[in-house]
């Protein structure tokens, strides 16, 4: 089975410096039916305005993963980085213990749009971490961008899950096996595509924990972020 969460039922808040859409539970959004699926947390869809952002906060015990759609994204944190994220590439930080950071619009004249995703890590109290890395994101096939493992050059992470991207072309088709036992969460980053014959377009995110296979039909150019979790 196929179940869908449409874009437009996620949470939503607009602070003036921030529009954002929430498909879990976050802040002030609380729905007790979409707390999470399985280890991931949050996906949040966010739009900061030109010189705004997320000041210095705290975070522990948990898996973040940045990824830009559009525009650069600024970080700074407690461990000592200092970077600019944009479209193509892919951050990951693990709190652990604990950590502070930044994030900021590197731009004074752009927007920046990003998913910040949050995935609960399988062990608390790790010593906190960062990377940050650029991918060649083959059309019509699948990236892997984050695993518990690094396989194929992805980055790490302290939870037995994968995070793929898929870009796919107008008029192709794309699919993608579940294992026995494994849970899939699909979150449509940008375009339209069916999946099964379901249609979904940017924002709309869909989960299966027994369909054997995903088949993604592209409607137009489309790109997908796919975890594959315990």
């Amino acid at each position: 089975m196929l179940n869908v969460r449409p874009a437009e039922e996620r949470g939503a808040a607009f602070h003036g410096w921030l529009d954002t859409r929430h498909t879990f539970s976050f802040a002030g959004y609380y729905d007790a039916d979409h707390m999470g699926f399985r280890a991931l947390r949050v996906i949040n869809e966010d739009i900061v305005a030109p010189g705004a952002g997320f000041g210095t906060h705290g975070h522990r015990d948990m898996e973040i993963v940045s990824y830009v759609l559009a525009g650069a994204l600024e970080h700074e944190d407690s461990m000592g980085h200092r970077s600019v994220l944009r479209p193509g590439e892919v951050q990951r930080v693990s709190a652990g213990r604990g950590i502070l950071h930044s994030e900021m619009n590197a731009s004074a004249t752009e927007p920046v749009h990003f998913l910040q995703i949050w995935l609960v890590p399988t062990h608390r109290g790790v010593e906190p971490s960062y990377d940050q890395r650029r991918f060649e994101r083959a059309p019509n096939a699948w990236t892997l961008l984050v695993s518990p493992d690094g396989a194929d050059g992805s980055l790490t992470m302290h939870q037995d899950a994968r995070l793929w991207v898929g870009v796919l072309e107008a008029g192709r088709e794309l699919s993608y096996t579940r294992e026995a036992g494994r849970h899939l969460w699909l979150h449509v980053a940008r375009g339209s595509l069916a999946v099964d014959g379901r249609p979904l377009s940017a924002g709309d995110g869909a989960s299966t924990s027994d369909l054997p296979t995903l088949t993604l039909a592209a409607s137009e150019d489309a790109e997908v972020l796919l975890f594959d979790l315990a």
